[in-house]
């Protein structure tokens, strides 16, 4: 049981410390027990606690909104605020379609993501989210969606590129819009850099330059799914902004308000916004929308990237961190690959570098991994998706504040885990 954390540590009831090697899940990007966040969030509990957000905007509604427009840059100019990731996808998703009725696009009703991919945990983002294993749970919910094949690269035919391989989903999703039909489809959603769906997956830009390309020749939204990867985790506010690739709508949660309070925001272009509030107006709102509270959470974080410079420190440290895994776990027999960019990285892990082959999954790797690393008092995030069809990895995103030496514990730690991890599955096989 957890009872303390300061910084990048966190302390059980027993005395033990742990580095916090994923911020949570992903999600506490400046470290533990913050105390200008902590006293924001008191301030603004003893001087506005809570205003509905129908009834009217309050002060931190309208500076969070200021902020994280300026820092998303053009063409966002227009925020809406919920409790958390899940919320702030569902609050997108109804946005856009209730745009579409409001226009007279009725037909515009399919959703279009990618398998693998996670969008949250809501009944209508589940459904959106590629994972196989959940098709048992949802199956019999109403919303209308498809899949296509994410760009995966690591387990690829000989010949075949990261472009290639982009190259081919995008042709896979062109032949899903004419499949539902281009006037039928609403939004396309994928995630610019992945999380523990894809093992933080990032495609080449071409990717999304022609993703780009075919939402506009059809008319369908292009959503970005940053709850995890934005707020800085990969070296720039944004992820897109990695490449010169503008979506049509922006999600983001997690890194938002760091953990200190939950939060969730969907950054939209003016136009849209003004039109349907003269057609129709929003009709959804929920109870803990643009929570006063949350607010100066997030901007209380915003101001800790600005003025400790911690997202230049995600792109310099990442590096740092990125080429220490690479390096130093490359001898592991247990390590296919490790992928990511900035403070963000997936692990890979394989039975055989040769061949890729993946672990018994009787064996369940990734929680192997997880609970070796908590024997070395390091934190990883490690969830096996779709049964583990499309690989087994662990993911490595400590808090934004991280030095080069904290790097160096981290990884120090990791090669002991992947030790006594690949100790386990020899034991393993002696009993078999």
């Amino acid at each position: 049981m957890m009872v303390r954390a300061e910084g990048i540590w966190m302390y059980d009831d027993k005395g033990n410390a742990y580095i916090d090697g994923s911020s949570g899940p992903i999600a506490s990007n400046i470290g533990h027990g913050n105390r200008r966040v902590a006293d924001a969030m008191h301030q603004q509990a003893v001087t506005l606690d809570y205003a509905y957000p129908r009834i009217g905007r309050h002060a931190l509604n309208a500076a969070l909104t200021e902020r994280l427009c300026r820092l998303a840059g053009k063409p966002f100019e227009r925020v809406g605020l919920a409790s958390g990731g899940s919320e702030a996808m569902d609050l997108a998703l109804k946005f856009l379609r209730q745009y579409a009725v409001a226009k007279g696009t009725l037909n515009r009703r399919f959703l279009v993501s990618n398998m693998p991919s996670y969008h949250g945990a809501s009944i209508g983002t589940l459904i959106i989210s590629g994972d196989e294993s959940l098709a048992p749970f949802l199956a019999g919910f109403s919303v209308n969606g498809a899949k296509v094949p994410a760009p995966m690269t690591y387990r690829i035919q000989p010949g075949s590129t990261p472009d290639s391989i982009a190259e081919e989903s995008v042709a896979a999703l062109e032949r899903t819009f004419f499949e539902l039909g281009p006037e039928n489809v609403l939004a396309f959603v994928v995630e610019p850099v992945g999380g523990v769906a894809t093992g933080c997956l990032a495609p080449p830009a071409s990717y999304f330059k022609r993703v780009r390309e075919l939402c506009d020749r059809h008319g369908v939204f292009l959503i970005f799914d940053e709850i995890l990867c934005g707020a800085g985790r990969t070296g720039k506010f944004l992820a897109s902004h990695h490449f010169d690739v503008t979506p049509d709508v922006v999600v983001m949660a997690k890194g938002l308000s760091a953990g200190y309070s939950p939060l969730g925001a969907v950054l939209l272009p003016a136009a849209p916004v003004d039109e349907l509030a003269k057609l129709t107006g929003f009709n959804f709102s929920h109870t803990y929308g643009a929570n006063p509270i949350s607010c100066a959470a997030a901007l209380a974080v915003l101001e800790e990237y600005e003025n400790y410079k911690l997202i230049d420190n995600a792109a310099q440290t990442g590096v740092y961190l990125g080429k220490s895994l690479k390096t130093r776990l490359a001898s592991s027999n247990a390590v296919g690959e490790v992928r990511g960019q900035g403070l963000l990285y997936a692990v890979e892990l394989v039975v055989d570098k040769g061949s890729k082959q993946q672990f018994p999954h009787d064996f369940n790797i990734t929680e192997v991994a997880r609970t070796e690393a908590l024997k070395e008092g390091l934190i990883v995030y490690s969830r096996r998706t779709s049964g583990g069809k499309f690989g087994d990895w662990f993911i490595v995103a400590p808090p934004l504040t991280v030095t080069s030496a904290d790097c160096d514990e981290i990884v120090d730690r990791l090669e002991r885990a992947l030790a006594g991890l690949w100790k386990r599955y020899q034991e393993k096989l002696a009993l078999a």
